[in-house]
């Protein structure tokens, strides 16, 4: 049987009620992100772009540093971009600021529309916790 953990930060126990799905499952060193999004504690979409994309970039740092991992450790990240070409200078601006810069392999793709109304961007990622004896 594999070895799982869920992973649900303080603060995010109404996206397991509300959306019935976890922030993030843990299978050994490795760590499985659903897709996060720019949002308030309380499930509400942030209106303004760069502040969604804040939100959405620490809203990824919580769910990985519950499931003891950083940015740094991220391998993998797929983002998904409603009006792609109008947000991709704002969204890279922010990234570029919060998150280090070729760590992982990334793919950006155009969508027509996210879960909810007004979401502009979705982050889902595979981090893999770096032994800390070898850091």
């Amino acid at each position: 049987m594999t070895d799982r953990e869920r992973i649900v930060p303080a603060g995010m126990e109404a996206i397991v009620e509300r959306a019935g799905y976890v922030p993030a499952v843990k299978v050994g060193a490795t760590v499985y992100c659903a897709g996060q999004v720019g949002r308030t504690p309380d499930l509400e979409v942030i209106a303004d772009p760069q502040a969604q994309f804040v939100a959405c970039w620490e809203n990824l740092r919580i769910v990985l540093e519950a499931a003891g991992c950083t940015f740094e450790d991220v391998v993998d990240m797929t983002t998904y971009h409603v009006q792609m070409s109008e947000h991709m200078p704002v969204f890279r601006a922010v990234k570029d600021r919060v998150f280090p810069r070729g760590t992982c392999a990334w793919t950006a793709i155009g969508v027509s529309e996210l879960a909810r109304p007004g979401l502009l961007v979705e982050i889902k990622c595979v981090a893999v916790k770096r032994d800390s004896k070898a850091a």
